[in-house]
């Protein structure tokens, strides 16, 4: 009994034990020199794809004998928004603005909701021909552009949609892109949450809105993204839809800036000004989104 409160005694003598910090391991020099080139090489790809857009920026801001004589620096002697004054006062460059925001918040809307609906068709429902209809799906994923241009161009004139609003915006409501991204993403949901639903009396369009596509919201920020993103930088669809200058869009109107519609000479600061505006809204809604980009692996249940 004394040998057992002496050995207590000690131990409140001798206070907490110290618990000393974790060793930190020391890197190998060939890792380590490893990851500086690394990171050497990714700042130097990082520099090349910012400097245009920084070279875009300053120019904006010089005047036409300055961007002309030094074009690629970034500090600009005289500093002056002359270009920024002309484009919004002297062009029709708020009308293509709004032309390209209503088409762009329509076309996103409208492809968000469609490609929903056909990739959860795609997914879920069972009916011949589902197999054959995915494959044509993935196979205009295949096809260029260009080459729809003069069916494209011909269908709208049949249908009377040329150079409307219409012509515009319809053609661009479903993307094979879309349908792809979202069946893939419905068939990582396991059907056992739809069981419920269903037995309770659900049909397909309510458990497809109430249950499936809350699920889904990775994927949906994802064609949101993606559709604002397309729908914004659209050029080709829009040269073919239409002829009217009331619904000429961004791209339009800043290629025509580009080829020197509304100036003689070069006129760098007004046609780097109008892009760089250009790239503001689309730049925005990725740095909002970025961390909501689709993860294949949200929306699955654990057992």
């Amino acid at each position: 009994m004394t040998s057992t409160t002496a050995l207590t005694d000690e131990a409140v003598q001798a206070g907490p034990p110290v618990t000393l910090p974790p060793r930190r391991r020391r890197l190998p020099p060939a890792r380590i020199v490893g990851q500086v080139l690394l990171y050497a090489l990714l700042i130097v790809i990082a520099i090349i794809y910012i400097f245009p857009f920084l070279v875009q920026v300053s120019t904006s801001f010089k005047t036409d004998a300055e961007a002309t004589s030094d074009a690629v620096s970034l500090i600009p002697s005289t500093v002056t928004f002359a270009a920024y004054e002309r484009l919004f006062t002297r062009s029709d460059f708020p009308l293509w603005f709004a032309n390209s925001a209503v088409v762009t918040v329509l076309v996103t809307l409208g492809r968000v909701f469609f490609v929903s609906l056909a990739g959860y068709a795609l997914a879920r429902l069972r009916f011949r021909g589902r197999t054959v209809i995915f494959a044509m799906v993935v196979a205009v994923m295949a096809v260029p552009t260009v080459v729809l241009l003069i069916p494209k161009f011909l269908v709208l004139n049949q249908l009377g949609m040329y150079d409307s609003y219409a012509g515009m915006i319809i053609p661009l409501l479903v993307d094979a892109a879309g349908v792809f991204i979202m069946k893939n993403f419905f068939e990582s949901i396991p059907p056992s949450v739809e069981e419920q639903a269903r037995i309770d009396g659900a049909g397909a369009f309510r458990i497809f809105w109430s249950i499936v596509l809350p699920m889904a919201r990775p994927a949906l920020v994802t064609i949101v993204i993606l559709s604002f993103q397309g729908s914004w930088n659209e050029l080709s669809h829009f040269i073919v839809s239409t002829q009217s200058p009331e619904l000429t869009t961004l791209t339009k109107g800043v290629a025509g800036l580009a080829s020197g519609q509304l100036s003689q000479g070069n006129q760098y600061p007004l046609k780097l000004a109008a892009a760089a505006i250009m790239t503001i809204p689309v730049a925005v809604l990725f740095f909002i989104f970025q961390k909501r980009i689709m993860n294949t692996s949200e929306g699955a249940v654990k057992g």
